[in-house]
């Protein structure tokens, strides 16, 4: 079990709590993991709408320009082909998916060892827990600013039903706030600092199998 301190939304200690080794304390961690993983994600926010016209699609008379012997000219079938002006492209692209899905052994994984990278680098803190008396984005800002202090950006986990965290969070442009079931790689990653409730761990030792 990884020991970590147990912080209130003032930054001090208020006890400790036991996270599994399975989901936040492997020791080798596998970046490549993270890599097939962000890939996956990245590639699937493509919109794949580039799209150009073949010569089926232009407009313009099929009929052979003129004949074809005699002129002294290449030979042309259709003023749609391809070298013609005007005439369709050759081999165009398509719109298309580029969304992939890696298993789910992967991504569970990837998951884990982001998890365990940020509470070996130092940078995941666990709050007993925060529980906003109004929606209030400049307090939960300066909250965040005590609890992470490393400064930079920070992923903020929690339930979804904490609506007023959530809704006083989303505002903030160098926080996000995460529900467990939607924590992802790519968020955790493009973040420098991981803000996690106590029951936001236990949810996440839940959903990853630890």
């Amino acid at each position: 079990m990884a020991k970590v301190d147990l912080l209130d939304i003032e930054s001090k200690k208020v006890g400790e709590i036991d996270l599994k080794d399975e989901v936040f304390g492997i020791q080798e961690i596998n970046q490549h993991l993270f890599y097939e993983v962000v890939k996956a994600q990245l590639a699937s926010r493509r919109s794949g709408t580039a799209a150009a016209k073949e010569r089926a699609a232009v407009s313009g008379s099929s009929k052979k320009i003129y004949k074809q012997k005699g002129t002294g000219n290449a030979r042309h079938g259709s003023k749609r082909a391809p070298q013609m002006y005007k005439g369709g492209a050759a081999h165009p692209p398509i719109p298309r998916s580029y969304a992939y899905r890696p298993p789910a052994q992967v991504r569970a994984g990837a998951l884990r060892h982001a998890l365990s990278f940020y509470l070996k680098e130092g940078r995941l803190t666990v709050v007993d827990k925060w529980e906003p008396s109004e929606f209030k984005t400049k307090a939960i800002a300066a909250a965040i600013g005590k609890l992470n202090s490393n400064g930079g950006s920070a992923v903020v986990i929690e339930v979804a039903s904490n609506e007023k965290l959530r809704q006083s969070t989303r505002n903030l442009a160098t926080a996000t706030f995460l529900p467990p079931e939607g924590v992802n790689v790519y968020d955790i990653l493009r973040h420098d600092h991981l803000i996690l409730t106590q029951s936001a761990a236990r949810a996440l030792e839940a959903r990853l199998g630890g």
